[in-house]
């Protein structure tokens, strides 16, 4: 059983009482998991009140939100960050999958959370269309590799396409069957990439038709 924080150990500053709430939930999400999340075991993680969470989430579910907005912010943020680092537009739509892979591996909880607050509403996040979501740049990473961008329709397809694509990778990889075909092509990110350009949409004009 782990240890709950305690005020000392995570000040916060006056008016950041909702962001350490968020950060004390995410601890507890991966820790012991979304069923262990509870606004008074979020209290007792941030060391406040158990009346303060209150003040800023009217129930669970809106702090699951929260916490759910706060990783599709981040991976949005790692995907934007492989792109703008990528020496070319066909590596920067690879290093776009590997990113999002290595996101759901790295936070197993928060991604299933993500994609649950997102069923429960059946629409996508209210960022997902912003420039700096990972959305976004899936799209915009697609107008560099030659997608036209005035065939919305198509544009559109591509996009659901490739983040379909890397979903499902996410979902799979992980797979013990895949172990030996893994080491056989010297480590993860070469299978994750030998996968990739296997998909169209990740290949420089391969979306074309």
């Amino acid at each position: 059983m782990r240890e709950a924080g305690n005020a000392q150990a995570r000040p916060y500053h006056h008016g950041d009482l909702s962001r350490a709430l968020v950060d004390a939930a995410r601890r507890i999400l991966e820790a012991e998991g979304a069923a262990a999340l509870s606004l008074r075991a979020v209290a007792r993680e941030a060391g406040v009140s158990p009346a303060a969470p209150y003040h800023h989430f009217k129930d669970k579910t809106e702090l699951l939100e929260a916490v759910a907005h706060g990783g599709w912010e981040e991976m949005g943020g790692a995907i934007c960050e492989a792109r703008a680092n990528a020496p070319n537009v066909g590596v920067a739509l690879s290093q776009i999958g590997i990113t999002y892979v290595k996101f759901a591996r790295d936070n197993p909880a928060l991604y299933r959370l993500m994609y649950d607050t997102v069923r429960d509403r059946t629409a996508m996040p209210l960022h997902a269309k912003q420039e700096d979501s990972g959305y976004h740049q899936v799209q915009e990473a697609l107008i560099e590799a030659g997608a036209d961008p005035l065939d919305e329709r198509e544009l559109e397809l591509a996009t659901i396409a490739s983040w379909c694509a890397v979903h499902g990778l996410a979902e799979m990889c992980q797979f013990k069957e895949f172990a030996p075909l893994k080491e056989a092509m010297g480590g993860e990110e070469a299978f994750l990439r030998a996968i990739l350009r296997h998909y169209g949409t990740f290949t420089v004009g391969g979306f074309k038709h």
